[in-house]
């Protein structure tokens, strides 16, 4: 039998006080720094090489994952390009995506203002967003619904609350995969009156009451709607009920807008998911069937990566799910907010006396935009742990960039929000940087700074990547949990 020899190093006691320096300086090193808390991203191995869907025009069209118990069910969500079917200069792409982001983020902060007057006529004349921002370059994510017996592929946007669909007869409507909703086709389908109640509700989900009047002495009995975008985008038509099914569970009567003229960069959708907080929502409008409880997984934005869209409390996650409450403000009653109470980078905590204060998360805007104070924390620290890389120049709302063509991958920083209730969400690795340009020569870290510390900060969708983010509106609270998106 083989034996083991052991040798005993002598150790020079004078040098004992030294080595403990060493030892405490290098675990001061790991704490203070956070050495441990980096994740590896590759730069020229990723999505952003010029591509064409390899599926049809038809795939816009995602399905149904199935159903877990009677009262939830989940769809399959996918990235909005896959509509083109063309070759996608992701350079351009991305760049213009900026731009318009930054139209969303100002017209939701005149959107804010507006709310915050507690005035109707200040809230139409805005002719913001609204409860929503349309512009499609940002509203990455789609689902496809049974509306009448008929597939609708949908925008998915938690900032908006009134679901629309493109309809026949239209004056005016943009190009979309797949024939528009005809009401004269459903026998269920059913006109919405404009004395009604839920015609009322209009002003709340877009700021417009429901029109009534009429033209040459000829009273209008439908409820008209009007929702105007900043970008110019609007959607326009009537109010009308019908039969809805999401996945296994179909529900009768569900009050939507059937739009009449629609203008807008909307891609091959046939409309919008108002995932908001009004009565006329999807969410509020399903309320015994979900429990006003829905979720998501945003998957990357491969042309083939789909996630998932979840209504009920039936979902499938392997980690722990950590809960914050939903912030109570009548003065943003249509917006999901949440108390951030502090943010690490690479672990370490950072410090800013706007922590505390209310950041909407929106499945809408791209780039998550914080107070300038906060902002300033956040890039002080990042530029301390991601130094000796080259740097790059600005662009447009992105300030912190990089030239990385000379590294197949990189070491990066990982970043948290801490919200209150001590839940986090630990951003994606591939939410960290946004590539302007693809061959990573313009990678710049993909947060943005309000222009004013009173401002309302926003959690975009790009630092919402593999998180199952969970609205549970009943018991006022969302939850987030780690997940691989990708189907």
């Amino acid at each position: 039998m083989s034996k083991k020899a052991t040798f005993l190093l002598p150790l020079n006691l004078s040098l004992a006080p030294f080595l403990l320096v060493l030892i405490y300086h290098l675990l001061s090193c790991v704490a203070v720094h956070g050495v441990q808390e980096k994740k590896i991203l590759s730069l020229h191995n990723n999505i952003w090489s010029p591509r064409k869907s390899n599926e049809a025009p038809s795939s816009c069209f995602s399905h149904n994952l199935g159903k877990g118990r009677e009262s939830s069910t989940t769809l399959e969500m996918k990235h909005r390009e896959i509509c083109s079917g063309k070759t996608i200069d992701w350079g351009k792409k991305l760049r213009r995506a900026l731009t318009l982001d930054n139209l969303r983020v100002q017209s939701l902060q005149l959107k804010i203002k507006a709310m915050s007057s507690s005035t109707t006529e200040s809230i139409s004349e805005a002719q913001t967003p609204l409860t929503s921002g349309m512009k499609l370059q940002t509203l990455n994510y789609i689902v496809t619904v049974d509306l009448g017996g008929r597939n609708m592929t949908l925008i998915v946007d938690t900032g908006s609350d009134l679901t629309w669909v493109q309809c026949q007869p239209c004056k005016s409507c943009y190009n979309q995969q797949g024939p528009l909703y005809d009401p004269s086709l459903s026998s269920s389908y059913k006109t919405v009156f404009c004395n009604s109640s839920t015609c009322q509700d209009l002003v709340e989900a877009t700021g417009n009451s429901g029109l009534c009047g009429g033209n040459n002495g000829v009273d209008k009995t439908t409820c008209d709607y009007v929702v105007n975008y900043g970008d110019g985008s609007y959607t326009r038509g009537d109010l009308g009920s019908e039969s809805i099914q999401l996945g296994d569970t179909k529900m009768e009567s569900f009050v939507f807008g059937c739009g009449r003229s629609n203008k807008g960069l909307f891609g091959g959708a046939s409309g919008l998911m108002g995932l908001g907080r009004s009565s006329v929502s999807l969410v509020s409008q399903t309320m015994k069937n979900f429990n006003g409880v829905f979720s998501y997984c945003l998957p990357s934005l491969e042309d083939v990566a789909s996630g998932s869209l979840s209504f009920g409390d039936d979902y499938k996650n392997s980690t722990s799910v950590s809960y914050t409450p939903l912030v109570q403000n009548p003065q943003l009653s249509s917006f999901y907010v949440l108390n951030l109470t502090g943010a690490s980078i690479g672990g370490v905590e950072l410090e800013s006396s706007s922590f505390g204060r209310g950041i909407l998360i929106d499945s809408g805007t791209v780039i998550t935009r914080l107070p300038p104070s906060i902002y300033k924390a956040v890039k002080t620290e990042f530029l301390k742990q991601f130094s000796g890389f080259p740097s790059a120049p600005r662009y447009s709302i992105l300030d912190t960039c990089f030239n990385l063509t000379s590294y197949e991958d990189v070491s990066i920083p990982t970043i948290k929000m801490i919200f209150q209730g001590r839940a986090e969400l630990e951003v994606d690795v591939t939410g960290v940087f946004y590539f302007v340009k693809p061959d990573a020569s313009l990678v710049c870290l993909a947060l943005a700074s309000l222009s004013y510390e009173n401002e309302v900060g926003i959690i975009g969708n790009y630092q919402q990547k593999n998180q199952r983010v969970i609205y549970d509106t009943k018991q006022e609270k969302l939850g987030i949990a780690g997940e691989n998106c990708s189907f």
